[in-house]
């Protein structure tokens, strides 16, 4: 395994601010013990989605179904679900228990586990592993059965390392793929690290 930093802790997900907290998992590291092995990558790329307001959120209007419901839970926690019933999508759910808050992993950046992720991304660039949110998914083996789980368990967690990106390599955006949301789409709550 790579170098072991700190696994975060329930009050490291609480901050009930998304675009903090999704500034926050920059340079942070998803670690994924999956029965194939293990692999870790250090997020580079996040998008927050805000509470029952945010109208590009899966729980806007406090919407909860079977799917949305783990958003609900306190922060620290996976909710993983299927987009298009083809890519799983990972994301950390944040803040406050009834506040349905998430951060989507759009990208990681592979520090260990590479035979194994070469294995799994076969025929794909080592640039392209892992640099969406389904080829997270799919680079670090994060599955549906991780949906619900505690980050900071043994099987999917996240670690802190000391890695603080500076302000001058990361850039913000509106988020990707959520026109349906109106003035929502147009907030700029996608987080990019461009390391220098």
């Amino acid at each position: 395994m790579g170098n072991r930093g700190k696994k975060l802790l329930r009050e490291d997900y609480a901050d009930p601010r998304p675009t903090r907290v999704a500034r926050y998992f920059l340079g942070k590291f998803v670690c994924v013990e999956a029965p194939d092995g293990y692999a870790e990558g250090m997020i580079t790329e996040t998008e927050a989605y805000g509470g029952p307001q945010d109208a590009a959120s899966h729980a806007f209007g406090n919407r909860r179904t079977a799917r949305t419901e783990i958003m609900f839970a306190p922060g620290g926690v996976a909710y993983v679900y299927l987009c298009y019933g083809l890519h799983r999508l990972f994301n950390i759910v944040t803040g406050p228990e009834d506040i349905p808050q998430a951060v989507l992993v759009r990208a990681v950046r592979i520090t260990a586990g590479q035979e194994l992720v070469r294995r799994r991304r076969r025929g794909v660039a080592e640039k392209d592993w892992a640099s969406g949110p389904g080829r997270v998914c799919a680079a670090l083996g994060i599955g549906m059965n991780h949906n619900g789980h505690d980050l900071s368990g043994e099987t999917i967690w996240i670690e802190d390392r000391g890695v603080v990106p500076p302000n001058r390599e990361v850039k913000r955006t509106p988020r990707i793929g959520v026109d349906y949301a109106g003035a929502w789409a147009l907030k700029p709550w996608r987080f990019v690290w461009e390391e220098e």
